[in-house]
């Protein structure tokens, strides 16, 4: 018998917008909230969980009506943000670049300014 407050294991059934659905024991399906999967914000839950992979849940609430609130990040499970393949070994992000080309421009006009103030002493 499940009940709220108790930390199970379950398997990622599915993966929504909204949420994971976990399959708990006895074939009793579970959903853990978006806000529910991992610690700061998620946009999507399949960036952390993958269908199939067992997880640790605490039960949050369990409804007359059957349905059961759960939570990843309450049961004390740190999931971290799964490595997108090709990426490992990749060359410099966007950003890399423009701080690169920024830093480089900078030098440039600092010598630049630099030159013209010694002109003028």
């Amino acid at each position: 018998m499940i009940k709220a407050g108790s930390i199970v294991e379950g398997t990622v059934t599915s993966i929504k917008n909204f949420g994971v659905f976990v399959k708990l024991e006895d074939g009793i399906d579970g959903l853990v909230h978006i806000s529910k999967v991992a610690n700061g914000y998620i946009k999507d839950a399949s960036e952390y969980l993958s269908v199939g992979q067992k997880v640790k849940v605490k039960v949050l609430k369990v409804g007359e009506n059957g349905k059961i609130d759960l939570s990843i990040k309450d049961a004390g499970v740190v999931l971290e943000k799964k490595q997108i393949k090709g990426r490992k070994n990749e060359g410099p992000t966007d950003f890399e670049k423009k701080l690169s080309k920024f830093l480089k421009d900078s030098q440039q006009k600092s010598g630049d300014l630099k030159r013209r103030a010694e002109r003028y002493r």
